[in-house]
């Protein structure tokens, strides 16, 4: 990895999707027309960076935490700018907006079921601009933005073929941070045309076999760890600097510029103690982060990351569940990793 200024660096500044869960419990789903009962509703944090940041807090990271980001001046708004604050995340770069309301996402869990369903109002998060992200006071060593394919504006394509979250990316590594980018399963646009023009300026991306496929144009077995380590060394030589990590259900592949393979298996957790998959993507990327920021090696990085992913496993919501590194840790002990060779 580059290493303009990173003796001196510490932390992660997080940018992109900041989202409000609202999740209403009901009796059924209903057909068109119909009607059925909310039997209770709560509210989690949503979108990379909050997830990522939350879930370091919870981890027990203990180096600067900054948000990056625009929410609606509003109750959501101010909601997430309350919990952060009360998180020790520093919210300085997290701008309150009269423009457009807070991002939130309508989650309905069927309450027999746990099937979910999902109404999303971008909000905000489609303003959000590199101009709204002031990076030159920030001493952290990672650059988070996430999730492109969800940020209308930064992944907006210009005349030159570039995108708005790639000048960004270009601003961060000139200023010395490690750049780590997150991307969305999502059916909008061209995904080619708005992810590769960032890859370049990406020291370490993440994505699932889902993305990576679309990345790709081909369908990824998540259970076979060989074609998904086929499909990362196709991305990285797509423009990535470091490293390419595809994440599925069953574990995790990485490989590096330098030539380095790396594949762990996910915790074999039993079914009847999960209680929902929401922000499992986001919580192995914060146990890699943290692992890295740490100086671990990959492979043990990739362990952290599993394990977070694990946690987050017995909680619906999309922090509930994370642990201390030391507690994560122990699941994998406790109920061992998947075959992922």
């Amino acid at each position: 990895m580059e290493a303009k200024q990173q003796s001196q660096r510490s932390g992660i500044l997080a940018a992109g999707n900041w989202i409000v869960d609202h999740v209403k419990l009901i009796d059924a789903f209903p057909d068109q027309d119909a009607l059925s009962f909310i039997l209770s509703e709560s509210k989690s944090n949503g979108g990379g960076p909050y997830n990522v940041l939350k879930d370091l807090t919870m981890l027990g990271a203990d180096f600067p935490l900054q948000a990056a980001g625009l929410v609606g001046n509003d109750t959501d708004g101010q909601w997430i700018i309350n919990d952060c604050r009360n998180l020790g995340i520093n919210t300085d770069r997290l701008a309150l907006t009269p423009d457009v309301t807070t991002s939130y996402t309508d989650a309905m869990s069927v309450e027999s079921t746990g099937r979910r369903t999902f109404f999303h109002h971008v909000g905000a998060n489609a303003l959000l601009k590199g101009a709204d992200i002031n990076l030159t006071e920030s001493h952290a060593k990672f650059f988070y933005l996430g999730y492109l394919l969800l940020l209308e504006s930064l992944d907006k394509v210009n005349d030159d073929g570039r995108t708005g979250a790639s000048e960004l990316l270009n601003e961060a590594r000139a200023l010395g941070f490690l750049t780590v980018v997150d991307l969305v399963s999502a059916q909008l646009g061209d995904f080619k045309s708005v992810v590769l023009p960032s890859l370049p300026e990406v020291n370490i991306l993440l994505l699932n076999e889902l993305e990576a496929g679309a990345l790709l144009g081909s369908v990824l077995d998540e259970n076979d760890p060989g074609p998904l380590i086929d499909a990362s060394r196709r991305i990285l030589d797509l423009g990535v600097r470091d490293h390419v990590i595809v994440h599925s259900a069953s574990g995790v592949v990485a490989v590096s510029s330098d030539g380095n393979e790396v594949s762990q298996g996910s915790v074999q957790f039993p079914d009847d103690m999960i209680r929902g998959a929401a922000g499992a993507g986001d919580a192995f990327a914060a146990g890699f982060i943290m692992g890295l920021h740490e100086g671990k090696n990959l492979h043990e990085s990739l362990r952290w990351g599993v394990c977070s992913a694990a946690s987050c496993l017995t909680d619906p919501t999309t922090s509930g569940g994370i642990l201390q590194l030391s507690d994560s840790l122990l699941l994998g002990e406790q109920f061992g990793f998947r075959e992922f060779q």
